[in-house]
């Protein structure tokens, strides 16, 4: 169970649950300060360590879990009586139904980026249409944004992908196409994979492969997205929303239960209000960041990330906004996937061609002209931030590119290798190297009692919206799901 000195997971501002009781989810609150960043997830993960030092627990180092038993041990994570709380934890048992609870233990970074209302002021009147608002012109450059992204992300999976092996009772009864790591026949790996999380491993659908999202603007994306969320599937109308007993088994029959089961690797966002959908929020208010969803844990690092990944990201993110972005067809779309595919198991393959408007080309070849580019983008920020540290992150990356075993999947095969270790035993002793530095370093008095308040602040927070009266699930389900027919 989630640990009571945690917090409640339903109304904590900064720890909560993803899908599991035991898959905790760190949150840091907006900041223009990549040091400020580091200093808060750094506080929260040892907080969490003072609270996990009774039960002898850890945290996961990496992406892919370990270990795993049958679909039924993984417990869904519980957020009190609530409607609110409840919708979750049903959300949890669709997602279970559709795809197996083993899916869901995946974890990883979701880093969000957005730039300030002083920018788009001034982009605005550099480069705004006649007669568009700043809304209407930060829905169309973050648009923008995306598309490159998902053109240019296969650089980021093969600069920090993380999982190029798994244990075998991850993929117990899946068909896979990995093979054993030498002698180990508990680790499966494939020689030259990146991130085996972002492939057909991870969390994916072949029920969602039908479903093609337009990201040339809000207006499609929302439309599009929509009609996933309100039209039956033939699968799951034959599961059923209910068990015999009357239990839900999914919130609704579409493909999609809710915007968040699309699994996409970045999505534009708007902080909605209680109750409101995520795509309602988009569509009244448009886009106020975006989340970035393909970032791996690195199990080296102890919070998963250091400080020059967030500077390089930063400069990416960046570039992708500013550089121009051409509207995306099915012919795009497609090759985008292809060389996803391509770079989650054959990254690191010395004879790689991957899939451009230009023909293929060797990631080398690609991955150096993006970064010629992206070191524009790095010199304005060092010299608005007086700095050189987002030049130094681009230029560690082209590293990696030159040299292919500087990459942390090349680095965790290796060292699976030279110790022998099977995948489970080579992230257990990372785990465990990682949990005691914590627990020898603890937090400040003060601020261990500050972290302890909050966690008491969002229990007592969660007790009152528990003992408010609640109308009818179903009706509450009902009302939730007429902001879909309405924004559709």
């Amino acid at each position: 169970p989630h640990p009571a000195g945690l917090g409640a997971a339903l109304t904590h501002p900064n720890i909560t649950t993803d899908y599991s009781e035991a898959l905790l989810e760190f949150i840091t609150q907006p900041t223009e300060d990549t040091e400020a960043l580091i200093a808060q997830l750094d506080d929260v993960q040892r907080y969490t360590y003072s609270q996990l030092q009774a039960t002898d627990e850890k945290l996961w180092v990496a992406s892919m879990p370990c270990m795993l038993g049958d679909d039924s041990d993984v417990p869904l994570a519980r957020y009190g009586d609530s409607n609110a709380g409840r919708m979750k934890t049903v959300y949890r048992q669709g997602l279970g139904e559709r795809y197996g609870r083993l899916m869901q233990t995946i974890a990883g970074i979701h880093y969000n980026f957005s730039m300030g209302d002083e920018f788009w002021s001034f982009w605005l009147a550099r480069e705004g249409e006649d007669g568009e608002s700043v809304e209407q012109f930060k829905n169309r450059r973050y648009f923008d944004l995306i598309r490159n992204f998902r053109r240019n992300f296969w650089l980021l999976l093969y600069l920090f992908g993380a999982s190029p092996a798994v244990c075998r009772s991850f993929v117990k009864d899946r068909g896979h196409s990995l093979s054993e790591f030498g002698k180990d026949n508990h680790s499966l790996h494939a020689p030259h994979a990146t991130s085996l999380r972002m492939g057909d491993l991870g969390y994916q659908s072949s029920a969602q492969d039908s479903l093609v999202i337009c990201y040339n603007n809000l207006e499609n994306y929302v439309q599009t997205l929509c009609g996933a969320i309100t039209q039956p599937f033939q699968e799951y109308v034959e599961m059923g929303v209910k068990n015999e007993q009357g239990e839900h088994r999914q919130l609704n029959t579409s493909l999609l239960q809710i915007e968040n089961e699309f699994y996409s690797t970045i999505r534009p966002k708007r902080t909605s209000f209680s109750g409101e959908t995520a795509l309602s929020a988009l569509q009244s208010r448009g886009v106020e960041y975006i989340e970035v969803r393909c970032v791996d844990l690195n199990p080296y690092e102890p919070m998963g990330i250091n400080a020059e990944q967030m500077y390089f990201l930063d400069v990416f993110l960046l570039y992708c906004l500013l550089d121009s972005s051409e509207e995306t067809d099915s012919i795009k779309y497609q090759r985008s996937l292809e060389n996803q595919r391509r770079m989650v198991y054959e990254g690191r393959d010395p004879d790689l061609r991957l899939l451009s408007s230009v023909g293929e080309q060797s990631l080398p070849q690609w991955g150096h002209a993006l970064l010629d580019e992206m070191l524009l983008v790095a010199a304005i920020l060092d010299n608005s931030y007086d700095t050189k540290r987002y030049s130094e992150s681009v230029a560690a990356q082209r590293e990696k590119l030159d040299n292919p075993d500087l990459t942390p999947s090349a680095r965790i095969l290796r060292e699976m290798g030279e110790k022998d270790e099977t995948f489970f035993a080579l992230a257990m002793r990372l785990s465990t190297q990682h949990a005691e530095a914590y627990q020898q370093a603890p937090l400040a008095e003060s601020e261990q009692q500050r972290m302890a308040e909050l966690a008491e602040q969002s229990h007592r927070e969660q007790q009152g919206l528990d003992a408010q009266p609640q109308e009818d699930f179903d009706e509450y389900i009902r009302a939730y799901y007429q902001q879909y027919q309405c924004s559709h």
